[in-house]
């Protein structure tokens, strides 16, 4: 095997280069072990995502699989394990504050300052559209704008200030039909899937069986109550005797079940499946790579470099994300059972990818990339109006609309 070396990355981002991809393998298991059931993700309609592959060119026929996690749930853990890691490798960060006095009130799962890390849009976010620096529309200012107008052929102002929406694509498609409707697609590529389901894992075929919350007082179920659904702490709900719960679009009405009193049941929608095998493969398309170009004004030598710092980066999140035990949901805690890396039909190995990082970084800045973003302070933001009253009217002030 060979190690994967900066040289060598290098080499298959440059303009007339023929590499096709690095590809990596891996064979998981449940933290359970081999056959142990697992949570695939459900869609809209309460099913998983199903289909059929051919496992090997050698097989006589294809394979009936469920997708465990599909490709934008990947690209959505990458980011949070580049969030993880940015001190240390010092990708920039803008961050939307909403630690005022406005949002004091907020409950405390919500966070207090998001990341462009964990921005659905990326860099063609509306949070970057009704973001203000210093009090002003940031997509009026310098930095703002040229994020913005960025295309993955002037990508100058991606790679200073948000390179994973090179890495993992981006739609800027919330600026009014009129303006830009830029897209670009993923670099990165990842998905977990099982193979050959046990019990084929057909809607209505694998459903929990309904279980019980149990209620040492077993307080009866039946006896209609009135309250606030929006707000149990703000005032008192009530017990209306002689009346009994009524039901509505299949559901209990009124009843004080809804409020969490009495037995409980507890509906867990899909049931986990077993599989015969479960893999993730991940691939770094180097033809997809070759069309990022930094701008008028950059040589291909400075487009190689920033590429270089992409794959970089890239692999490394993969290895932060996925390179030991990971959860992706409640029941669904996968291990390592097996790995491969190859960049085209050569076996690699993949070490240090922090110190891979920080030598392409290096490189780049050798050669006058833009990498402004990158070791700096996160850039603060604060809402603009509209969005300061979209976010309050989600999440009212419950305690001062009581007085």
């Amino acid at each position: 095997m060979t190690p994967l070396t900066l040289s060598m990355l290098r080499a298959a981002c440059d303009e007339d280069a023929a590499d096709g991809a690095i590809v990596l393998d891996a064979a998981l298991e449940p933290v359970g072990g081999h056959g142990t059931p697992v949570n695939p993700a459900i869609y809209a309609g309460g099913r998983y995502q199903h289909d059929k592959r051919w496992e090997s060119p050698e097989a006589a026929e294809s394979t009936p699989v469920i997708v465990i996690d599909n490709v934008p749930s990947q690209a959505n853990r990458l980011e949070a394990a580049l969030e993880a890691t940015a001190d240390e490798t010092g990708v920039p960060r803008l961050v939307l504050d909403l630690t005022g006095e406005d949002f004091a009130h907020l409950p405390p799962h919500l966070p207090r300052r998001l990341s462009s890390l964990r921005w659905p849009h990326r860099s063609g976010d509306a949070y970057l559209r009704d973001a203000l620096l210093d009090g002003n529309p940031f997509a009026k200012s310098s930095v703002g704008r040229s994020i913005i107008d960025a295309t993955a052929d002037a990508a100058g102002a991606l790679m200073a200030w948000f390179p994973q929406a090179l890495l993992y694509g981006f739609w800027q498609s919330h600026l009014g039909n009129d303006r830009s409707q830029a897209k670009h697609a993923r670099v990165w590529v990842s998905e977990i899937v099982g193979w050959d389901p046990a019990s084929g894992g057909e809607p209505g075929e694998l459903t929990r069986t309904l279980g019980v919350k149990g209620d040492p007082y077993n307080i009866e179920d039946t006896n209609r109550v009135d309250f606030d659904d929006a707000d149990l702490l703000g005032g008192e709900w009530k017990l209306v005797e002689g009346e009994k719960s009524g039901s509505k679009d299949g559901k209990k009405a009124g009843a004080i079940s809804n409020i969490g009193h009495g037995q409980v049941p507890a509906d867990s929608g899909l049931a986990p499946v077993s599989f015969r095998g479960i893999s993730q493969r991940a691939t770094l398309s180097f033809p997809q790579l070759r069309r990022v170009r930094l701008g008028d004004g950059f040589s291909d030598e400075q487009d190689a470099s920033a590429r270089t710092l992409l794959a970089a980066l890239g692999i490394h999140a993969h290895q932060i994300a996925f390179g030991r035990p990971f959860a992706l949901r409640s029941g669904t805690d996968l291990v390592l059972a097996d790995q491969a890396a190859r960049l085209d039909s050569t076996g690699i190995t993949i070490e240090s990818t922090e110190e891979l990082v920080q030598a392409a970084l290096a490189a780049a800045r050798s050669l006058d990339v833009p990498t402004e973003g990158w070791g700096a302070d996160p850039v603060t933001l604060t809402p603009n109006k509209g969005l300061t009253a979209a976010i309050r009217a989600t999440w009212p002030d419950l305690d001062a609309m009581e007085k």
